[in-house]
């Protein structure tokens, strides 16, 4: 009976995914070929214009290539509003252009833009062919430097969702969300080497309502990095390494910046990465950007340098202007680190390194357990322009506030 029951669920659920589906619109179809070579982007825009003009549930589809083929796509917009729910399965190889000169005037690869609607699935993979484009990003050493494309972009999207694609290698960032609401990126797999410049996993910027749960990250840069104008932000269950660690910031550098509030970053795991959970503020800055509501909480580190860091003296560059010998104009309150345990593979283990003209308040520690790489070594907490704060249960390192 038991049995019998479950079949005609499965029936019924079956039906009403067929019953709800929408029409397909196959990019080979339009004149798409797997073969590595072929420039796809128009057909794959003719077949995004035909989907998005039709109502209901209409579904992009990029099938996988023959012999493990792979469509090289050039830049292009995924532009809406859209008459409906719109769904792109990817289960082939996209591929961008080699280096750098398909991008002229273009910052992304592929960029959906005012879309309210989207569903981004399939199993297949971006991937972005950082290694010939690596070498020409000088951004690392120089400040006034040209950024190279982002993989995928969401620009002014709404109740949005990726899930179950891959993006590897990308030239600069994976994947940007900017001036977007409602973006659920969930199960994806985000990879690029350790020493791949500025390869952040994802970045959050001027959004709300945006959740990063259940993915893996390993990237030259922060696996997850929340920018200006970021609120209502949950990063949970994302295994972050190699990389730099998941970081609010940087803040601070450009006049106008928004303020980031509520974050909650939740039971991940980061594994040999250059910094754990961070926040960090460029010194100088004229107009007082704040950072309130932030939630750090059961977390573990696995041979991490810098576990918990607030950095307010933040500046990459060998030499900095005189604008930024000056304090940090970013006010910091309200951020709580608890239960977060495991290996730090610096003797520091809790940095918070506060501006002295605007001390960071309101923060907690509580139930913190980092030990030593180095057996029989203790670690240690520093702290500077701390105005109190709260603490409690188990402190290891000793607490500084």
């Amino acid at each position: 009976m038991a049995s019998r029951l479950g079949a005609l669920l499965l029936l019924a659920m079956a039906t009403w995914l067929v019953a709800d589906a929408g029409p397909v619109f196959n990019v080979t179809d339009f004149g798409a070929v797997a073969d590595g070579k072929t420039d796809n982007s128009r057909a794959f825009l003719r077949a995004w214009m035909k989907a998005c003009a039709t109502p209901g549930r209409p579904a992009v589809v990029v099938p996988r290539g023959s012999w493990s083929g792979s469509y090289l796509l050039h830049p292009l917009v995924f532009r809406g509003p859209c008459k409906g729910y719109m769904e792109v399965r990817v289960a082939g190889v996209l591929r961008a252009p080699a280096g750098l000169g398909a991008f002229k005037g273009c910052r992304e690869w592929v960029h959906f833009s005012s879309v309210d609607g989207l569903l981004v699935t399939g199993g297949g993979t971006f991937d972005g062919r950082g290694a010939t484009a690596w070498p020409l990003n000088e951004c690392p050493k120089k400040r006034d430097c040209k950024l190279l494309p982002t993989s995928i972009k969401l620009g002014r999207v709404r109740n949005t969702t990726i899930t179950g694609v891959t993006s590897l290698d990308s030239k600069f960032f994976h994947l940007t969300v900017a001036g977007s609401h409602g973006v659920r990126i969930h199960r994806v797999s985000i990879r690029a080497p350790r020493d791949s410049p500025n390869t952040d996993g994802v970045h959050i910027q001027g959004s709300t309502d945006v959740r990063v749960t259940d993915s893996a990250v390993a990237t030259g840069d922060d696996c997850v990095s929340v920018g200006p104008g970021a609120s209502d932000v949950v990063v949970s269950g994302v295994t972050c390494g190699p990389g730099h660690g998941i970081s609010v910031g940087s803040l601070g550098r450009y006049p106008g910046e928004e303020d980031v509030r509520r974050l909650r970053v939740a039971n991940c795991t980061i594994a040999g990465t250059s910094n754990g959970v961070r926040i960090k503020t460029w010194r100088g800055g004229s107009r007082p950007t704040a950072v309130s509501g932030l939630v750090f909480e059961d977390i573990v580190m696995r041979k991490v340098r810098n576990p918990i860091i607030i950095d307010q003296e933040y500046c990459p560059y060998a030499s900095c202007r005189e604008s930024e010998q000056r304090p940090s104009a970013v006010r910091i309150s309200d951020v709580k680190f608890r239960n977060i345990r495991g290996v730090s593979a610096t003797q520091v283990a809790v940095k918070l390194s506060c501006s002295e003209a605007s001390p960071c308040r309101g923060l907690e520690l509580r139930d913190i357990d980092l030990r030593y790489v180095k057996r029989g070594v203790a670690t240690q907490s520093q702290c500077a322009h701390v105005a109190g704060g709260v603490v409690g249960g188990t402190l290891v390192p000793p607490s500084c506030i």
